[in-house]
């Protein structure tokens, strides 16, 4: 049984196909965390709409892509959709099924935002003559984001780590990079001790990022709640 060669886990780190995997694994997550959020706020908007049909629909989305395995998404997306006839790459192939399984978490965590909004603050904003686009924007929507920061951060980090998934169906993120540095010269370890190296820095930047935001909106606080 050989060791864990610390110079061959240096030379991987630092290896440039290794490290063309960190911008795709970026963008995915950049694209989907974005895709994922514009679509998540429709998915809210029309679980609350008051449509009964609508509401319906949209509860079976979230039911949907949140019952079921990512992975199993991302592949049946992959294979079920050329049965189709819609042929699609594989890096695009990957971004949808991101997006829509991101898309139904977020949904919940935006609805859950903007409920716990106290309704007493708008109706005491539509008092004193405001518009409801005034009202959404310099009232709601602060408080809302505010509760939202940690839940989005902690999607952001999960979603990061879930981009790993998309190897199976050989988007060359870092994981797929990795295997395919394995099958190359057989280092198991050490291949995957640089790939571990990655996803922590990257992670850790995402909760830097989050405190950061959980600091500056963490101030932004009414009047009433400085008191």
């Amino acid at each position: 049984m050989t060791s864990f060669d610390p110079t061959a886990f240096t030379g991987y780190l630092y290896n440039s196909f290794m490290l063309g995997g960190i911008p795709v694994t970026i963008g995915l997550t950049a694209a989907s965390i974005t895709g994922g959020l514009i679509l998540g706020m429709i998915v809210a908007a029309a679980r609350a709409s008051g449509n009964l049909a609508v509401t319906l629909l949209a509860k079976f989305y979230i039911w949907l892509f949140r019952g079921t395995p990512l992975l199993v998404q991302l592949v049946v997306i992959y294979t079920g959709l050329p049965q189709l006839g819609i042929r699609l790459d594989v890096l695009t192939c990957a971004l949808l099924g991101l997006i829509l399984n991101e898309a139904a978490y977020l949904s919940e965590i935006v609805r859950s935002g903007f409920m716990a909004v106290p309704k007493g603050q708008i109706e005491a904003a539509w008092a004193v003559s405001l518009s409801r686009r005034t009202t959404f924007w310099k009232v709601t929507f602060p408080q809302a984001f505010r509760l939202m920061i940690p839940p989005l951060g902690n999607s952001v980090n999960g979603l990061l780590k879930a981009t790993s998934l998309a190897s199976v169906i050989s988007v060359e993120e870092i994981l797929r990079r990795s295997d395919l540095m394995i099958q190359a010269h057989y280092q198991v370890l050490e291949v995957y001790a640089a790939a571990t190296v990655y996803y922590l820095l990257l992670t850790s930047v995402i909760e830097l990022g989050q405190r950061r935001l959980e600091s500056h909106f963490g101030k932004s606080s009414l009047p009433y709640e400085r008191h």
